[in-house]
């Protein structure tokens, strides 16, 4: 695994973009940036497959270089399934691409370079959104809940996580404060994060918790919970309800 230097030397702004050279350290970049991120996936992959139905179909939206989907393999060990894995970075795709083994799993992945705002979604048991959401415009996102709501079977679900901000001024701060110090227990510099900082700026926009559970409501989910949550990063379960 390539270790993430990218912001180690000082370097004029420029948004963040999921290039090449981001391709090439993610796994160790998003492994020092969001806590609980392993714990994260081994647990999404679980309810991947607690709850896929059969002859249906799993969507990850934002797969970037495959950790579920690999997850997901070693989840199902074997077992038949059928997932598409949807990013719009080709050197993320073809990360992944080369991660794949030979065999069942790599038959049972459908890599698909595009827009996920624009992808066709139908038949699925389960939609998964990771740390994806937040990259999108936001008049955008309530439009792809919606038609993720209308792809699911009743029983299905949303898998949705998301790094998010507080309403409170006090409790940014300290969200804030405790993620940096996240961030420097795992070798970044003060550097290294103001310089990562000042790139996602107006490229990745979080919300808040409560804006993400009325966008589920809008989009028509009854049954949601937030399962997971370390200060800024939260994931939550939204399930289709059967008529």
């Amino acid at each position: 695994m390539s270790k993430d230097d990218i912001y180690a030397g000082s370097q004029g702004p420029s948004p963040f973009e999921f290039n090449e050279r981001v391709a090439a350290v993610f796994d160790d970049m998003i492994g020092r940036s969001v806590p609980g991120y392993r714990e994260l996936i081994g647990r999404l992959a679980q309810l991947c497959r607690y709850y896929y139905q059969p002859d249906s179909c799993i969507y990850d939206l934002g797969c970037s270089t495959g950790n579920l989907g690999l997850a997901l393999c070693r989840e199902m060990a074997g077992d038949t399934f059928r997932m598409v894995a949807v990013d719009s970075s080709r050197p993320m795709l073809d990360r992944y691409r080369e991660r794949l083994p030979e065999g069942s799993c790599r038959e049972s992945i459908e890599l698909v370079c595009g827009d996920i705002r624009e992808q066709p979604l139908q038949n699925a048991s389960v939609v998964v959104i990771t740390l994806t959401l937040q990259f999108l415009p936001l008049a955008d996102r309530d439009a792809l809940l919606a038609r993720v709501y209308r792809a699911l079977r009743p029983g299905g679900v949303l898998l949705l996580t998301e790094k998010i901000q507080q309403t409170d001024p006090a409790l940014e701060l300290l969200q804030q404060d405790f993620y940096y110090r996240f961030k420097k227990e795992r070798g970044y510099s003060e550097l290294e994060i103001s310089q990562k900082r000042e790139a996602l700026e107006n490229v990745l926009i979080p919300e808040t918790v409560g804006a993400h559970q009325r966008r589920l409501e809008e989009a028509g989910f009854r049954c949601y919970d937030l399962w997971f949550k370390w200060f800024s990063f939260a994931s939550l379960l939204a399930r289709k309800e059967t008529p």
